[in-house]
């Protein structure tokens, strides 16, 4: 029995062209515990329209360069029909205007075609698990702008500061084990704390940021520049 099997999110809508990532991202979802039948395939925006007004869908997988347009216009259709939904982005696209847009449009995750299928599942229980994960090559190129920018210390940037100056160090320490996918209990265990001094942490996070998730708090926290 898969570790994910007991809280599996179900049904799962694939938007993916090409049948070979199809049949991998089917492989690699298998492998997690998910049966054929928890299972939605759609090859374009048309026919992913169809499916998510047939049904709500509690994960999906989305891949951006579709045969008749962009998958952002489906994530925010998803998010707007359940802001619940655990959106992860599969795509080919790497810059920062597509990861951007897809986080934005309320994309929990994104990762690269490119990776291995390891690290796609990797991803993928991450998201299952509460986290927020970013394509590894996509954040450092970010970073590498970040750091080449010269910033002046503008109003907007002293207001960024004053937010980043809420969370404490080990505040800002637990919301960085959170992004990595991390449940409350294993945070626990690697501070060496109990499971609740992480949750009274983050009760406090999520009050800091105004935010009621684990996914917004890391999404919060990026946008400001903490993680």
């Amino acid at each position: 029995m898969s570790e994910l099997e007991t809280i599996l999110p179900v049904p799962v809508l694939i938007v993916e062209d090409e049948d070979l990532i199809q049949e991998r991202l089917k492989n690699i979802l298998t492998e997690l515990g998910y049966r054929k039948d928890m299972l939605i395939f759609a090859k374009d925006l048309q026919q992913a329209f169809v499916e998510i007004e047939q049904q709500p869908i509690s994960l999906a997988l989305v891949d951006l360069g579709l045969p008749d347009g962009n998958g952002i216009e489906l994530i925010e259709k998803l998010r707007i029909l359940d802001n619940n939904v655990l959106i992860l982005v599969i795509s080919a696209w790497s810059t920062q205007e597509s990861l951007f847009s897809a986080i934005k449009a309320g994309a929990t995750g994104y990762v690269l075609k490119e990776r291995d299928d390891a690290e796609v599942k990797l991803s993928i229980r991450s998201i299952l698990r509460g986290g927020a994960p970013i394509d590894p090559f996509i954040a450092q190129e970010i970073l590498k702008q970040i750091s080449a920018a010269v910033i002046p210390a503008s109003h907007d940037q002293k207001l960024i500061d004053s937010e980043m100056e809420l969370l404490t160090n080990r505040e800002t320490e637990i919301l960085n084990l959170v992004a990595q996918g991390m449940s409350n209990r294993e945070i626990a265990e690697q501070l060496f704390v109990s499971k609740y001094t992480v949750e009274s942490h983050i009760k406090h996070i999520y009050r800091k940021l105004s935010v009621t998730k684990r996914t917004k708090a890391v999404s919060a926290a990026r946008s400001l520049g903490i993680l």
